[in-house]
C-alpha cells in the first residue's frame, strides 16, 4: 500500500484535501467516486511535497504561468469539465486550490469575464501576457465543437510534451554547467591565493622565479588589476548584444546565423519542427482552419527566420498553393517534414502527419542533445583539466626549484 494525497471536490463544492492508502493512482481515483467526491489530483505523498521556499521562490509581481502551472492548471480543468461541472465553477475551484497569488488574482478576473457573460476562450485571449495565443484558440475550438471537455486533456497533453522536451534539454545541460563553474572556482583559487605565496617565499630566497610561474603570477596580477574592467565590458557588451536582439534587423540576422551553424542549426530546425508540427496538428484536430493555424504557430516559434517564412506560406495558402510547396521552397524545415506533411495533404490526414512529424523530430531532438553533451561534458572535462595541469605544474616547477636551492 502507497500513502497518496489527494484534493476532490465534495458534493457541495467545497474542496478538501488529505491522504489515503491504496494500491495505485487509479485506485485512490475510484475511491474518491465512490466517497461522491470529484477527484482533482491525487499523487504519492513523497513527491507531493511542498518545495522549500527558498528553493522555489516566485518574483512578487511576476504573473506568467510556467509550463508546470500551465500543465496543472488545465489538468484541473479538464478534471472537474468532464465531471460535469460548468466551466465557470471549474475555473471557481481552480481558483481556490491556485497557491500562487498573482495567478489566482489572473484566473479571478478571468472567472469575473465568464460570469460577465464572455466566453472562457475570450477570457483567456484578452489575457495574451499570461495564456498563450494557441491555448485561447483552442480553447475556442472546443467551445465551437461542443467538446470542450475533449479538447482540455488533449491541451494538457500538449503542454505536457513542450515542457518534457524543454526539461530533458535543460536537465542534460547542467552537469556542463557545474563543471564548467567548479573548475572556473579552481582556477580563481589557484592564482589568487595559492601562486602568489610563491613570489615572496623566492624573494626571500634571492632566488628568481621559473618562467612558467612568472607567467602565471603575471597573469594573476593582470587578473586582479584589471579584471574588474574586463568584467565591466563583457557586462556592457552582452548589454549591448541582448538590447540589438530586441530589434528586428540584428535578431533576424542573428537567427539565420543559427540556423546556417553546422550542428547548432540542425538542431533548432529539428526543435522548430517539432514545434510547427505539435501545434499545427492540434489546432487542425480541434476544428481550427489551416490558415487560422499558422498565423497562430508563427507566433510560438522563437527563430525570426522561420516566423518570416511562416508568414509567407500563410500568404501563399491563401492563394492556394498549399503548405507542402511553399514549406519547401523557405528551406526551414528538414525535407521529412515537407515529405510527411505532402502525404498528409493528398491523403487528407495532414493533422495526423503532422503529429507525427512533432513525434519524430521531438525523438530526435532529444537524441541529438544527448550525444552533444555526451562529446562536450568529455572535451569540457579534457580542456579544463589541461589549463588546471598547467597551473599546478608550474607550481610544481616552482617547488622543484625551491629544493634546489637548498642543495
Amino acid at each position: 500500500m502507497t500513502l497518496y494525497r489527494y484534493r476532490a471536490i465534495d458534493g457541495s463544492g467545497n474542496s478538501i484535501e488529505g491522504e489515503i492508502d491504496h494500491v495505485d493512482q487509479a485506485a485512490v481515483i475510484q475511491r474518491l467516486c465512490d466517497l461522491g467526491y470529484v477527484p482533482v489530483h491525487a499523487e504519492e505523498a513523497a513527491a507531493s511535497k511542498p518545495r522549500k521556499r527558498g528553493l522555489h521562490y516566485q518574483l512578487p509581481g511576476r504573473v506568467g504561468l510556467s509550463l508546470g502551472e500551465l500543465s496543472l492548471l488545465t489538468r484541473e480543468l479538464a478534471t472537474l469539465v468532464q465531471a460535469g461541472l460548468p466551466i465557470d465553477r471549474s475555473l471557481e475551484t481552480v481558483v481556490r486550490l491556485t497557491q500562487r497569488k498573482a495567478v489566482r488574482k489572473t484566473l479571478e478576473s478571468v472567472l469575473d469575464d465568464v460570469r460577465g457573460g464572455a466566453s472562457f476562450s475570450a477570457a483567456l485571449a484578452a489575457r495574451a501576457d499570461v495564456f498563450p495565443k494557441y491555448y485561447a484558440s483552442l480553447i475556442k475550438a472546443g467551445e465551437i465543437g461542443g467538446a470542450l471537455d475533449s479538447v482540455l486533456p488533449q491541451l494538457a497533453d500538449f503542454v505536457d510534451k513542450s515542457k518534457t522536451a524543454r526539461d530533458s534539454i535543460k536537465s542534460a545541460l547542467v552537469y556542463p554547467t557545474i563543471l564548467v563553474i567548479m573548475s572556473a572556482l579552481a582556477v580563481v583559487v589557484l592564482l589568487a591565493v595559492v601562486v602568489p605565496e610563491f613570489e615572496s617565499l623566492f624573494r626571500d630566497a634571492g632566488a628568481a622565479l621559473p618562467l612558467a610561474t612568472r607567467i602565471l603570477l603575471r597573469v594573476g596580477e593582470m587578473a586582479e588589476r584589471y579584471g574588474w574592467i574586463v568584467g565591466l565590458c563583457l557586462g556592457a557588451g552582452t548589454a549591448v548584444l541582448f538590447h540589438q536582439l530586441n530589434k528586428p534587423g540584428p535578431r533576424r540576422r542573428w537567427d539565420a546565423l543559427i540556423l546556417g551553424t553546422p550542428m547548432a542549426g540542425e538542431l533548432v530546425r529539428k526543435a522548430e519542427a517539432a514545434r510547427f508540427g505539435r501545434t499545427v496538428g492540434t489546432l487542425l484536430r480541434n476544428g481550427v482552419t489551416l490558415l487560422h493555424a499558422l498565423r497562430i504557430v508563427r507566433d510560438t516559434h522563437g527563430n525570426r527566420v522561420v516566423q518570416d517564412a511562416i508568414e509567407r506560406v500563410a500568404s501563399e495558402l491563401k492563394q492556394g498553393k498549399g503548405l507542402a510547396g511553399p514549406l519547401q521552397a523557405e528551406n526551414v524545415f528538414p525535407p521529412l517534414v515537407i515529405q510527411l506533411i505532402r502525404v498528409g495533404e493528398e491523403s487528407g490526414r495532414i493533422d495526423e502527419l503532422l503529429i507525427r512529424v512533432a513525434d519524430i523530430f521531438e525523438r530526435d531532438v532529444q537524441r541529438t542533445a544527448e550525444r552533444f553533451i555526451a562529446i562536450l561534458v568529455p572535451a569540457l572535462t579534457i580542456g579544463l583539466g589541461v589549463l588546471i595541469a598547467a597551473i599546478i605544474a608550474s607550481v610544481l616547477v616552482a617547488i622543484l626549484s625551491i629544493n634546489s636551492l637548498a642543495f
